[in-house]
């Protein structure tokens, strides 16, 4: 395999690094402190990310976006995962790639201008009692004269204080197989503000200050059926189409900010000194740097082999799965060992470290529970045999 990174590849990397640390780093401190992405903070820094061509280059070129391989995509995500997810998302925005199942109307009024930064989405999956189970979905999409009628609730809905309109997910019938009855989803795409529909605040999180979470209530709410994003009852298809891709996301920006740990905790070693020499001459740090090192650089390549295999049209559910499991998993060892070879001095707010030790803690929990992605595994493994 040839690990050799193009001209165009690096340069990303270089112009993605630099403006995550000109542009983004000085402002962890005030989210950090005030748990608010101020919004004129937020259109000043989008401004720049579209100025610096670096706005919704997951997206293809023939509608705009930034056309990237998924290898180059994944390397851009790991610069921006350096720094906060209020700051690298909320600010450089990636729209979601479910909206590529837009036609005719629904491309003017929601792809593109997403893609232009003009509008931003939220996807509404999760609901109190259905997390990774989307089959326990229990807001209702019903028929009625033309349209859907949608009663529900969900929670954990990022950054919906900050979105233009709501990609949901809700029930909205039955198919039997056999396994018995099951539901079928429907997608559908909702502006905020569109009667029935109120968005609440959401619960105050240890991880990820900033980008809020937030609850959204729909009682009555009446929508078109060109609001449909897809086929009726086939929103499992579209889910699948994100799934993979927001996975492998969260795996390069966990690269990104373990490698920050790293750089932070080998600076550490070299400048303190105890006992009349630098900490990392002693094996209780330097043992820990090696395999922060190793761990760091297993899993990066585990995410770039799926990015590859992804642009072959080979990836599987397994390859989003290991390196989603791999890469979270990574950061929260690293960021650990980091913290622990500062002491003390990890825990305080004047280092990045405990935002890193912190914010690492949820990447095993959204987009697919460790324990969901360890299932995924193995039933690709046993099922082959009969499993």
């Amino acid at each position: 395999m040839n690990f050799t990174l193009t001209d165009e590849q690096q340069l990303i990397i270089t112009t993605t690094r630099e403006f995550v640390e000109r542009e983004l780093y000085p402002h962890e401190a005030e989210i950090e402190r005030t748990g608010v992405l101020r919004d004129d903070l937020q259109r000043e820094l989008q401004a720049k990310a579209i100025d610096a061509g670096l706005y919704a280059a997951n997206m293809p070129a023939d509608v705009g976006g930034g056309g990237l391989d998924t290898v180059t995509w994944a390397l851009y995500e790991k610069e921006l995962g350096r720094t906060s997810y209020a700051l690298h998302y909320n600010c450089v925005g990636r729209p979601s790639n479910i909206l590529l199942a837009c036609e005719g109307e629904q491309r003017e009024r929601y792809l593109l201008p997403s893609v232009r930064g003009e509008r931003v989405d939220c996807l509404a999956m999760t609901e109190p009692g259905a997390g990774s189970d989307l089959r326990a979905i229990k807001t209702t999409a019903v028929e009625r004269g033309g349209d859907f009628v949608i009663n529900g609730t969900k929670h954990f809905i990022s950054h919906a204080d900050h979105a233009d309109f709501v990609i949901l997910f809700a029930a909205s019938g039955t198919t039997r197989d056999a396994r018995g009855s099951r539901a079928t989803l429907t997608a559908f795409l909702i502006d905020m503000g569109h009667p029935g529909f109120t968005v609440r605040d959401g619960y105050r999180n240890v991880s990820h200050r900033g980008y809020n979470n937030c609850i959204l209530e729909f009682d009555d709410c009446r929508v078109p059926r060109s609001a449909v994003l897809g086929e009726v009852h086939r929103g499992f298809e579209v889910a699948n189409t994100w799934l993979g891709a927001t996975r492998l996301q969260v795996a390069a920006t966990c690269l990104g900010r373990a490698e920050r740990a790293l750089d932070l905790a080998k600076q550490w070693a070299v400048d303190r000194v105890q006992f009349g020499q630098p900490i990392g001459r002693f094996q209780g740090v330097s043992f820990k740097l090696a395999d922060m090192a190793v761990e760091l650089r297993a899993a990066e390549l585990l995410v770039l082999e799926a990015a590859w295999k992804r642009d072959q049209g080979t990836a599987t559910d397994m390859d989003m799965a290991i390196a989603k499991l791999k890469a979270t998993e990574m950061l929260a060892m690293v960021a650990d060992e980091a913290l622990q070879i500062h002491g003390g001095m990890g825990l305080m707010t004047e280092l990045p470290l405990e935002r890193i030790w912190r914010d690492a803690r949820i990447e095993r929990i959204w987009d697919g529970t460790s324990e969901v992605q360890r299932h995924i595994i193995s039933r690709a493994l046993l099922r082959p045999l009969g499993g």
